[in-house]
């Protein structure tokens, strides 16, 4: 390719697409946490109020879809962290980051099994997840340790896989509630000594 040759540009989606597209995920999120990985794709696109043509055009396969629900969801909790901790104290990003990450497991619990049923184990979207989840409350557990609310040999990962383990030890309905009341208890043992 010459100097003068230019590669095109990726376009960015049409607003009217880029609303299609988030209607899916959320509709599907919702259908897939309430009747798991089987429903009709078809359905999916039913309830977002889209054509089948326009459903399978972002979303060719169950395991796209799957994925897509997967990657928002992460992404969102991300974003959500960097702005709570634009608008919060230290201490209260923290806490609320974490009572998203329970909504968080809850929709993974019913993702990622369907997920990992059809393309068979762990795939390269549930480790970009790790890295922006762990990145995620690093930040904010740096943030609260330098502003003094939280101890100083606090590991971030230790406030996560307390949440995840109540959430696998738990099956029954009530799980998130005691998983919210798990981000006080271990919040308020993560604080100073005095």
């Amino acid at each position: 390719m010459s100097k003068t040759e230019s590669t095109p540009k990726e376009r960015k989606p049409r607003a009217d697409a880029q609303r299609n597209r988030e209607r899916i995920l959320e509709e599907a999120k919702k259908a897939f946490t309430r009747v798991g990985g089987e429903i009709s794709l078809d359905e999916v696109a039913r309830l977002a109020g889209v054509g089948p043509g326009t459903l399978y055009r972002h979303f060719p396969t169950r395991e796209a879809l799957l994925e897509g629900v997967y990657t928002a969801e992460v992404e969102k909790l991300a974003r959500e962290a960097r702005q709570l901790a634009q608008t919060l104290p230290p201490g209260e990003a923290l806490r609320a980051w974490m009572l998203l990450f329970v909504d968080y497991i809850a929709t993974k619990k019913i993702i990622a099994p369907a997920l990992n049923s059809i393309v068979g184990g762990a795939t390269p979207v549930f480790e970009a997840s790790g890295a922006l989840i762990k990145g995620a409350i690093q930040a904010l557990v740096t943030r609260a340790i330098e502003n003094g609310d939280m101890r100083a040999d606090l590991d971030p990962l230790d406030l996560l896989r307390a949440l995840v383990g109540v959430s696998n030890v738990a099956s029954a309905p009530e799980w998130q509630d005691s998983a919210r009341r798990l981000v006080d208890i271990l919040l308020l043992g993560s604080k100073p000594q005095a």
